[in-house]
């Protein structure tokens, strides 16, 4: 059940890629509205599923429908995710502590980008994957799940000069340093989908009951993480600091950015 002041959009879950593109445009007008940071991880996701539609219909995937079958699972448990949050329910607890930063000041907007895909990728996609194919079949989707990896990866240098519209200082960092968000998102999305085909592996032979406690666990595990990405110590916090007094605080604008 969704919060009724929520869209009606989100009365049914997802079946097909562009109800899931319609969904995440709902959530991303519903953080403009809202002056809501959750606009700032939808707005990337949204930019992601666009782009997996266009190498869907582009046959740049093996399996076509399979990688639709995949994405829509994938993409539901975030709609889910957010869905039970704004009604007061609790989703996983990575989304918790993802959603519950989206309140406070301090996180830069990268942090909250990371957050994010903590939460998603960390958990969710092994868990899709997973869903998706049967335990014999889930090898023959490992080319079309590490393909996302290249759909990622050319995303990054928009993402790296969005960010860098928020905060201008960053533009020069990156002019005279090397394109440090860059490397950090580059090598967090990799990572994160490497040990997400682990994770999928590791769920798939399991029976029900043994799938919800493995879950539980790596939940457990990735809510700790995001600790990490919210508080990385005390020098990498003053960092964060500096940087995010020099980001622009305009929320609606920088969702818009991102889009």
């Amino acid at each position: 059940m969704t919060n009724p002041s929520l869209p009606a959009v989100f009365s049914t879950p997802a079946t097909t890629i562009d109800e899931v593109i319609e969904q995440l445009t709902a959530i991303v007008e519903w953080s403009k509205q809202n002056n809501s940071r959750m606009g700032y991880f939808a707005a990337l996701y949204r930019k992601v599923t666009i782009q997996v539609k266009v190498g869907i219909q582009q046959n740049y995937f093996d399996d076509g429908p399979r990688m639709e079958r995949l994405d829509v699972i994938f993409a539901n448990r975030y709609i889910h995710a957010f869905c039970l949050y704004q009604s007061g329910q609790a989703p996983t607890k990575s989304w918790v502590c993802g959603f519950d930063k989206t309140n406070d000041w301090w996180p830069i907007v990268l942090q909250h980008l990371l957050l994010g895909m903590n939460a998603h990728i960390n958990l969710d996609l092994g868990i899709a994957a997973a869903e998706t194919v049967s335990p014999d079949e889930l090898q023959d989707l490992k080319s079309d799940f590490e393909k996302i990896n290249q759909v990622l990866a050319s995303l990054v240098g928009g993402v790296q000069a969005e960010l860098a519209e928020i905060w201008p200082i960053l533009g020069f960092f990156n002019r005279y340093l090397g394109s440090v968000e860059t490397a950090i998102i580059n090598f967090s999305m990799e990572k994160a989908r490497n040990a997400a085909w682990s994770f999928a592996k590791n769920l798939s032979p399991l029976s029900p009951e043994q799938r919800m406690h493995a879950i539980a666990y790596k939940d457990n595990e990735m809510a700790l993480f995001s600790r990490v990405i919210s508080h990385p110590g005390f020098y990498g916090s003053l960092i964060l600091g500096i940087i995010r007094l020099g980001e622009s605080g305009d929320i609606l604008q920088n969702i818009e950015i991102l889009e």
